[in-house]
């Protein structure tokens, strides 16, 4: 049994408040266009469901440097925003005003600030007196804390997805298991893991594993010859036109296509040479994302901490209802074919048919049926790399 000092997990669905942290750099000369833009921008963010606060500050040592903090009631709020159309369009104006950004996404694990008393501290959720004495909704997410610390692996996991034309699918796969890879390392501190492609349908999902600074990673990737061949390759075939040689362009198309990971957890200590890669597509119904990708990541808690599972990893991509199961796993994928599926135990299955914009093609509830069912989300594996000090 793997015990919790083991695990490795990170989640976005723990229910504790998030902190985001926005470094930027300014051109010079650029700090007026950039507050104009910013009060815009802040009026629209204090709207958003799920916002709290937010902070600007300027660096006292070097005034292009600037920092915004913001504070959301959960992760998957503020996940909802970043990644919506909505959002695209509002940041917009800032690019004429930044030369460069980096984003940051805390959980709020502890809290230590004046209590009710002089000099009092707190490191939990309020008493629920102190709470019915601050009704506003600042007041009533300030208990919404991280429960404990989780263990990480030093890994940033991304996705991005995106759709080709109907009937180019085999060209596609060809060019994607074809191209050459790009250099691992990035710099002293950054290295490129693992690269897994993935095809269902017409689509595409590029998941990759990077040690260090994923913004670095991706930019090293882009920039690399033998991808930019690749990209240019694939731009005919692509159902959303895009120029990645236009900065305006190529932003919005990663903005698109980005998928985070909501959810990982792996059994802790060194990999198994006999475990192998699978990814399943769920497609939602209409505003059930969440809640699917939330369902399937309690699964995973559980069969990674079960001794007999064959699940060794899970890391769980969701952007709005797309959502995508990336398993680590010993043996064939349809050996226990509800676990493979995420809905081992009572009633799961009908859980999960009721959040499917699939549903209409009934409850998988036998062994047969969750067989048939785990065969039509499974992905089409197209290419798996990883850095030769992994291999």
């Amino acid at each position: 049994m793997t015990t919790l000092s083991e695990r490795i997990s990170q989640s976005a669905f723990d229910g504790s408040r998030l902190r985001v942290v926005l470094l930027l750099d300014l051109y010079d000369g650029a700090q007026n266009q950039f507050l104009e833009v910013y009060e815009h921008l802040q009026k629209q963010v204090s709207s958003v469901p799920g916002h709290i606060s937010d902070e600007l500050c300027q660096s006292i040592e070097n005034p292009s440097q600037w920092l915004i903090t913001s504070e959301w009631e959960s992760a998957p709020r503020f996940l909802a925003w970043i990644n919506s159309e909505e959002h695209v369009a509002s940041v917009q104006p800032l690019h004429g005003c930044v030369r460069d950004t980096r984003s940051l996404r805390f959980s709020v694990l502890r809290e230590i600030g004046k209590g009710p008393g002089p000099g009092s501290h707190s490191t939990g959720p309020p008493s629920s007196s102190s709470a019915a004495a601050s009704p506003d909704a600042a007041d009533r997410a300030r208990g919404n804390l991280q429960v404990a610390p989780r263990r990480g692996d030093g890994v940033v996991r991304h996705a991005l997805t995106f759709t080709v034309k109907p009937g180019s699918e085999p060209v596609v796969a060809e060019l994607l298991a074809g191209y050459t890879s790009p250099q691992a390392q990035v710099d002293e501190t950054t290295r490129l893991r693992r690269t897994s492609l993935f095809m269902h349908g017409n689509r595409v999902v590029r998941a990759v594993e990077v040690e260090g600074d994923l913004l670095a990673a991706l930019r090293h990737v882009a920039q690399q010859p033998e991808v930019q061949a690749l990209e240019e390759a694939i731009n005919p075939y692509l159902e959303q036109d895009r120029d990645l040689s236009d900065p305006g362009s190529a932003r919005m198309f990663f903005t698109r296509a980005a998928l985070p990971a909501v959810h990982h957890v792996a059994a802790g200590g060194r990999e198994r040479a006999d475990v192998g890669r699978h990814a399943l597509f769920y497609p939602a119904k209409d505003g059930c994302g969440t809640a699917l990708a939330r369902l399937l990541a309690g699964q995973d808690e559980a069969a990674v901490d079960d001794p007999t599972s064959p699940i060794e990893g899970s890391t769980v991509f969701q952007r709005d209802d797309i959502v995508v199961r990336l398993l680590d796993l010993r043996g064939p994928l349809d050996a226990r074919p509800a676990l493979a599926l995420g809905v081992e135990g009572d009633h799961k299955a009908a859980v999960l048919a009721r959040l499917l914009d699939s549903a209409k093609d009934g409850v998988p509830t036998t062994d047969q049926e969750i067989s048939r069912f785990l065969a039509r989300s499974e992905m089409r594996l197209i290419t798996d790399r990883r850095s030769p000090v992994q291999a």
